[in-house]
């Protein structure tokens, strides 16, 4: 019964080369390794039955030997219409509604409004996510406070307020018709909730700066799994940029500061769970293309994706217990609870937000301001809690930004120039 705890917290010590704390001594339940492997089980007990089911009625020919009050519910989950839709040219979104005729003093407005949503909601999420992580609750004189410990609690949190606000959204709009199996979500909410899971759990080993730069860099293994998964080519310039950054990372990563908190040194562990997020990230992004194939909206998505996140996750929580003792958490810490739910209210906001920016004013407008935002980020991280940053590190960050931008403006000039190219042609030879 013992075994497998021991092996795994030896795993975790040997693996971060550090020493284990006295608090965590007392409880291998703590060790990173074993929840993920604790989560994952979770998971499966859902996945293993589910996929039996989907192969049982698959076989049987479900669609023309069902009948009864059933057969719609799981012709959709099962089989969907089966109606796919022309691929549409950005891979993830229905083309941008054209602005209509209107003053240059509305656009603007429409700009500063969309800017000005993603900065404070996705700022607002940064900075209580280090602070939810990585300070305690409940500290006075003579108690030290308790850290929240459960990632996997936060991730519900923000799915079930995503799932909710989605929902709504499809409910009061018109919406396509949809047609995609319901099952093919759950390939992108497992390697959605993983991402979200591996991103809360690397704030306790690394700094936030850190962590906002590894999602810049991530266009990299984004670009390796659409060579796998959808058998994309890329351009020269593509490759260039992303060499660019990740020679900006390692700058930032190699640098060293003299004092140095102890919060703020990246360890083996952080760096195993960011190449997780960024592993895991890079698979929903790419699943999530290729089931834009049917027609459907980005908002449809969110709701598809959030259903299956919020049945893993609280089925996973309910298996371990954890769900009962991260409510007497909320119970115990009035702060915590705000936290939390100012949390998933950003999360959700912040998604909205971006379909409402890229459907108005297009994706290169988007990333500029997200790019933007993750400057912010990391100076209001360095502000707040005091993480340094060296001359050296200093530079691979600008090196990175420098890098994203390059990327926003090669991709609008390559989309000028395809427009007053022949059609057939190609400016720039892919690879």
């Amino acid at each position: 019964r013992f075994c497998l705890p021991l092996v795994l917290a030896s795993l975790s010590t040997m693996a971060t080369g550090e020493e284990i704390p006295p608090a965590l001594q007392d409880s291998w339940g703590d060790f990173w390794l074993f929840r993920f492997f604790v989560n994952a089980a979770g998971y499966a007990s859902i996945v293993v039955p589910g996929y039996l089911l989907i192969q049982y009625f698959k076989r049987r020919n479900y669609l023309e030997t069902g009948r009864g009050i059933c057969f719609p519910v799981i012709k959709s989950c099962v089989f969907g219409s089966e109606v796919k839709s022309v691929h549409q040219e950005d891979g993830s979104l229905p083309p941008r509604a054209e602005p209509t005729e209107s003053s240059t003093a509305r656009q603007v407005f429409k700009l500063l409004f969309c800017a000005a949503g993603l900065q404070v909601s996705y700022l607002t999420w940064g900075v209580l996510q280090e602070r939810v992580m990585t300070r305690t609750y409940g500290a006075t004189e003579t108690e030290p406070g308790e850290k929240f410990k459960d990632s996997q609690f936060l991730v519900f949190m923000n799915r079930i307020l995503a799932f909710t606000v989605a929902g709504l959204y499809c409910a009061l709009t018109k919406q396509p018709r949809h047609g995609a199996p319901m099952y093919k979500y759950s390939f992108a909410s497992l390697s959605n909730i993983l991402s979200s899971w591996c991103q809360y759990e690397a704030l306790k080993y690394i700094s936030f700066p850190t962590q906002v730069l590894a999602k810049a860099s991530k266009v990299i293994p984004v670009m390796m799994m659409g060579k796998l998964v959808s058998r994309k080519s890329y351009e020269y310039w593509e490759y260039l940029t992303a060499a660019l950054i990740s020679v900006g990372v390692s700058m930032f990563l190699l640098s060293s500061a003299p004092n140095r908190h102890v919060s703020t040194v990246t360890t083996f562990s952080g760096v195993v769970l960011l190449a997780g997020y960024i592993i895991f990230d890079s698979f929903t992004s790419n699943w999530q293309d290729a089931l834009f194939t049917y027609k459907m909206s980005p908002v449809q998505m969110m709701f598809g994706v959030n259903v299956f996140s919020c049945l893993f996750t609280v089925g996973s929580l309910l298996e371990q217990g954890a769900l009962v003792e991260s409510l007497r958490f909320m119970a115990r810490h009035s702060e915590f609870t705000a936290h939390a739910v100012l949390l998933s209210v950003c999360s959700a906001c912040g998604q909205l937000f971006i379909f409402y920016t890229i459907n108005q004013f297009g994706a290169a407008v988007f990333t500029i301001i997200m790019t933007l935002r993750q400057a912010f980020a990391i100076l209001l991280s360095c502000l707040i809690y005091g993480h340094t940053v060296t001359v050296v590190g200093g530079l691979g960050v600008a090196v990175v930004f420098m890098a994203l931008f390059l990327r926003v403006y090669a991709r609008s000039r390559m989309k000028k120039r395809s427009k007053k190219l022949p059609p057939g042609e190609t400016p720039v030879q892919k690879v």
